[in-house]
């Protein structure tokens, strides 16, 4: 039998930073993850990667990780050009007008998980159980109950979902969700170019949708996220590689040059998701298994960090009751505000950058070019898209 404070179900980043935080805060700790335990990642890059703010750096910082992610494969962008293809608007931001370093890392979400195990695995007051699958969870008033596969029982004070979009625990318990189909699927893939991205990171808005390039550490290559409708998608995806090539150079207005793809090429379809209630006793939803929106502008994995420094905060300010009610209330009320505010800013982004009607291009072309050209909004702007 085992025993811990917190029992987090799912090792992803999100989950994986959870525990981190716990553990430093001298909290036990029990991860459960039916994936096997990350391992070093290798020269090719992942498909799978994060824009991370300055927020979620400073709280990787707090954690120790950061100089381990950095050490293995990170790339800080200090400038972002965002432009609708359809019209004339654009805006673009640089590091040196808002007095910073850098807006962001571009981070293999491999990269993430490698550092938080590393620093987890220095940790008494952390279990961590990859490869691993429960079979029932049970709560009474004041415990969850894990069964193991294996038979064998874990029991926590707490239990912490973090088991991704479509989260097993969300079902069990019966916690109501709202969700809306995007319909458009994200294809990403690494792509190689002529000309070096320069630390810029790129998004350009296409008719059936968003297309990102993002830096990655060699000067030439970027990862993309290119979302579009499910029937592009397919296009897309049976094309072969010079075609795609010239697609990709195309949707980017052969802005770095000629572009060939070095990696296969993968997709996924974008739902928003929206859990309405968040807390089911000691049973407590935490990154995609309580919210998940269009990455548009990449805030998903920032959006999820952000849950777990706040449950962090709060269960290492406990002095009586561990992970009482009013706390875990605390906690949803807190994080569901930011969830709808970001999930309401997405929808209506994508909404205004969709089609070719003409009022939406002027309003998106007038829009776009007033934010660049006026200082203390577009430095706001600059902000919020950073998470300052």
């Amino acid at each position: 039998m085992k025993q811990a404070q917190v029992c987090v179900v799912g090792g992803g980043c999100v989950g994986l930073t959870l525990a981190l935080g716990l553990a430093k805060a001298n909290i036990s700790v029990v991860v459960i993850d039916a994936a096997p335990k990350q391992v070093l990642p290798g020269d090719e890059y992942g498909l799978r990667v994060s824009a991370l703010s300055l927020a979620s750096q400073a709280l990787f910082e707090s954690l120790n990780v950061w100089p381990e992610i950095i050490a293995k494969r990170a790339r800080a962008y200090t400038h972002m050009d965002v432009r609708d293809q359809d019209s004339f608007g654009k805006i673009a931001f640089n590091s040196d007008e808002l007095d910073l370093p850098h807006l962001g890392h571009i981070v293999e979400n491999d990269v993430i998980r490698y550092a938080l195990i590393k620093e987890l695995e220095n940790h008494s007051q952390a279990t961590l159980l990859f490869d691993t699958r429960y079979q029932q969870i049970h709560q009474s008033d004041n415990d969850v109950f894990v069964t193991l596969d294996s038979g064998e029982p874990v029991i926590a004070k707490l239990l912490v979902a973090a088991d991704g979009a479509n989260s097993a625990i969300r079902k069990q318990f019966n916690l109501p969700i709202t969700f809306k189909d995007y319909d458009h699927n994200a294809i990403v893939a690494t792509v190689k170019t002529a000309e070096p991205h320069n630390n810029m990171a790129r998004q350009v808005f296409l008719p059936t949708g968003p297309l990102a390039f993002l830096p990655l550490p060699d000067a030439n290559t970027h990862s993309i996220v290119w979302s579009t409708s499910p029937e592009h998608c397919q296009t897309l995806l049976a094309m072969d590689n010079n075609d795609f090539n010239k697609a990709i150079m195309a949707a980017l207005d052969s802005q770095c040059g000629l572009c060939e793809v070095q990696s296969e090429r993968a997709a996924f379809p974008l739902t928003m998701r929206y859990a309405q209630t968040w807390v089911e006793g000691k049973v407590v939803l935490i990154g995609d298994a309580a919210h998940t929106i269009h990455p548009l502008a990449g805030l998903g994995m920032n959006l999820g960090l952000k849950d777990a420094a706040y449950l962090i905060e709060l269960l290492s300010q406990q002095h009586k009751e561990f992970a009482s009610s009013r706390t875990l209330r605390d906690y949803e009320r807190t994080r569901k505000l930011d969830a709808q505010k970001h999930i309401a800013m997405m929808q209506g982004l994508k909404e205004l950058f969709e089609g070719a009607n003409p009022l939406k291009k002027l309003v998106r072309g007038v829009g776009l070019s007033l934010v660049d050209n006026l200082g203390p909004i577009k430095h706001l702007f600059a902000k919020q898209a950073i998470g300052k």
